[in-house]
């Protein structure tokens, strides 16, 4: 199961509605963090996540609203006795940048941070991949892909029967080794398996305009996090930032299977947003949804729910 966070869908400013940009991916008992705006501490512990389950930070670039709340989660983390490594990743001049951070004021972490400037790159992690690739918004700027493996098919029932095949050890020993040897035959797994099972995908774009890389590398994504700052062209001006159309558009032609439209610009309240946005992209195709702050998407077992977590505590 993969739980997708919004603790943060606004953009460039808080607000006393929504907060600026963090998203937290709960998966397999660890947490990863794509951006850290101010008060994403405060808005873990609203959502009841622990900062020491936070293993990775993915930053997608260096305006203040995307991580300027690094210094608050790692004097937390230091406060709560964290011993193991902290890891965060970005583009170019990150380490230059959480330097910064770290030499500012009376404080030294007790813990080892591990700073990757990343170009392009596959990152290998177990069960997941994350890869990153570049955007367009006038600085140094990552869109991120959580990409897990790809898993075997379920074991067949009749299939096993039909091997004389029974659960337990020598299942293990199949699933283990790719083929065994059994009553004088060789079986693969694959002889007893259904088709492999896809991986989840879930693309976040961070600050951009509107680029072919993120179409590509968001094809047949389960959810697509694409930023869509503005509601119409003519309130962007000269920002690097996104429409709700021009992101839509990138969904329908990237085939994706669920929208979140992200990082809205302080101008619109959610009400007058989530209308027009959606209207949008029905016009296009295009299942979509408007997460507010608190918003949780869970995928289990090939379907997706979007819940909130205030809401649920009444």
């Amino acid at each position: 199961m993969l739980e997708v966070f919004f603790l943060g869908t606004g953009g460039i400013m808080p607000t006393r509605e929504r907060n600026v940009p963090a998203i937290a991916l709960r998966y397999r008992g660890g947490i990863i963090l794509f951006d850290a705006g101010e008060g994403t501490i405060r808005q873990m512990n609203t959502a009841k996540l622990s900062p020491m389950k936070v293993d990775k930070i993915f930053i997608t670039h260096f305006h203040g609203d995307h991580y300027l709340g690094i210094p608050a989660l790692i004097q937390t983390m230091n406060l709560w006795d964290r011993r193991k490594p902290l890891h965060i990743y970005g583009p170019k001049y990150t380490f230059q940048f959480v330097q910064n951070l770290l030499n500012s004021g009376f404080f030294r972490p007790g813990f080892d941070i591990h700073v990757h400037e990343l170009g392009e790159t596959r990152l290998k992690f177990g069960d997941y991949e994350v890869w990153s690739f570049k955007v367009e918004h006038g600085i140094p700027a990552l869109g991120y892909v959580f990409k897990e493996k790809d898993r075997r098919g379920k074991f067949l029932k009749e299939k096993l029967r039909e091997y004389g095949l029974e659960e337990g050890p020598i299942l293990g020993k199949l699933e283990r080794e790719g083929k065994i040897q059994w009553n004088g035959r060789i079986i693969r797994l694959e002889d007893v398996t259904g088709p492999r099972r896809k991986g989840l995908k879930v693309v976040y774009t961070g600050d951009t305009e509107p680029c072919e890389r993120v179409k590509l590398f968001s094809e047949r994504a389960d959810l697509l996090i694409h930023e869509a700052t503005y509601l119409n062209p003519g309130d962007r001006g000269e920002s690097y930032h996104s429409t709700v159309e021009e992101a839509c558009d990138t969904a329908r032609r990237a085939k994706v299977k669920l929208l979140a439209l992200f990082h809205r610009a302080f101008r619109y309240s959610y009400e007058d947003y989530v209308k027009e946005a959606l209207k949008i992209c029905e016009s296009l195709g295009v299942s979509a949804v408007v997460p507010k702050d608190f918003d949780v998407i869970t995928f289990k077992s090939g379907t997706w729910e979007l819940r909130n977590l205030l809401e649920e505590r009444g």
